[in-house]
């Protein structure tokens, strides 16, 4: 059968902070987030925690809609470092949900696009990164088809965050340090998320 697999999901935790899950930026999560956007703009948060951990990233195209929500025009989403030139890009609107505090939830499985999302709402925003240190996936590949049929992907720029910080090969530092140990696994705890509802409850 065909199995399908939300790239979102969200509930409400207590004092009406609203926990946002993005398990994979896919093509349509930005309708899927519209949706959960609107029920947040409807209801009494007061809040809202990002959780991008285990997220290897996916679409920046489809990453930078939903970060829109949050962010103000013309702040700059991500910087693309190319070798002789960098081009920032920007949001092209103000967000309805840039009034919320934010923080995020990275880990060591946060890769690529969710690094850029994290990146962008820490240095716009404010945003407190919170967890463990995200993985380092900041490169922009291209494709070459060779003579033989075969193929190589070269690496021909890099992510910056918008204060211009290095994505690739070092990852964003959070700016409070939680770690995830098996026993929590094992025991189905969640120290990151609960620090996360600590820290929001205090930017209420």
């Amino acid at each position: 059968d065909v199995i399908e697999v939300s790239s979102i999901e969200w509930d409400i935790l207590e004092d009406n902070i609203a926990h946002v899950m993005i398990h994979h930026f896919r093509k349509n999560i930005d309708t899927e987030f519209r949706k959960i956007a609107l029920d947040i703009l409807a209801s009494d948060i007061k809040g809202i925690i990002i959780d991008v951990r285990r997220n290897p990233g996916g679409f920046l195209e489809v990453t930078k809609q939903l970060g829109e929500w949050f962010m103000e025009k013309d702040e700059i989403f991500v910087i693309e470092d190319f070798p002789r030139e960098k081009k920032e890009d920007r949001v092209s609107k103000t967000g309805r949900l840039s009034q919320y505090p934010v923080v995020v939830l990275i880990d060591k499985g946060s890769a690529s696009a969710s690094e850029i999302l994290a990146g962008a709402l820490r240095d716009n925003r404010g945003a407190l990164l919170i967890g463990e240190n995200s993985f380092g996936k900041g490169s922009i590949q291209t494709l070459r088809r060779l003579s033989d049929n075969s193929s190589i992907k070269i690496t021909i720029a890099s992510w910056l965050t918008p204060k211009g910080e290095m994505i690739s090969g070092k990852g964003l530092a959070p700016d409070i340090e939680v770690e995830m140990t098996q026993e929590d696994y094992d025991r189905g705890r969640d120290p990151q998320l609960n620090k996360a509802v600590e820290t929001i409850k205090e930017m209420i």
